[in-house]
């Protein structure tokens, strides 16, 4: 392989490893966007349930079902529910 062959195979190499650098940040910055879109949406649809709870006057039964569901203390707590003593 000539001393040109070289430079040009190196040359494209480090362009590759750019180009996959680039395609990189561009997957974790889809990735980030998605994430944040995800965590909107569920904070959207938790609006809307809590919302028609108050104005129904079903905050008990949306206590329940909450009671069901949660497991972490941390998340317990904000709707006054009783603490799980396997939880961390």
């Amino acid at each position: 392989m000539g001393k040109e062959s070289k430079h040009l195979l190196a040359r494209l190499k480090e362009q590759r490893e750019k180009l996959n650098a680039r395609i990189q940040a561009a997957e974790a910055r889809t990735k980030v966007t998605e994430k944040k879109q995800e965590t909107r949406r569920k904070i959207l649809v938790g609006s809307y349930y809590l919302d028609k709870a108050i104005k129904e006057n079903k905050m008990a039964t949306l206590k329940e079902v909450m009671d069901e569901f949660l497991t972490r203390n941390s998340d317990r707590i904000l709707f006054d529910l009783k603490l799980n003593n396997d939880s961390k």
